[in-house]
């Protein structure tokens, strides 16, 4: 059986870094530096769900703030805003 094949029991957390990008990584393991839990846990799937409904805006927050910054309005190919 191959590595892929198997069945990922694993609890996620999903995790934030500074420039507001979101990650999962394993929930019993310590966070990887500038990355912070947001308090949500759960399967792989459960955790990338969270993420698609949360993470609207793949821009870093930097790179937001400095178009906002300069009269810049964005528009997603998803269609919000």
């Amino acid at each position: 059986m191959y590595d892929d094949e198997k069945e990922d029991n694993t609890i996620y957390k999903v995790v934030v870094n500074h420039e507001e990008q979101y990650s999962i990584w394993p929930a019993d393991r310590e966070n990887a530096l500038g990355w912070n839990d947001v308090g949500k846990s759960g399967s792989k799937a459960e955790c990338l769900a969270y993420i698609k409904e949360v993470w609207t805006d793949m821009r870093p927050l930097s790179l937001r703030k400095k178009m906002q910054a300069q009269g810049l309005e964005y528009k997603s190919s998803r269609g919000d805003r």
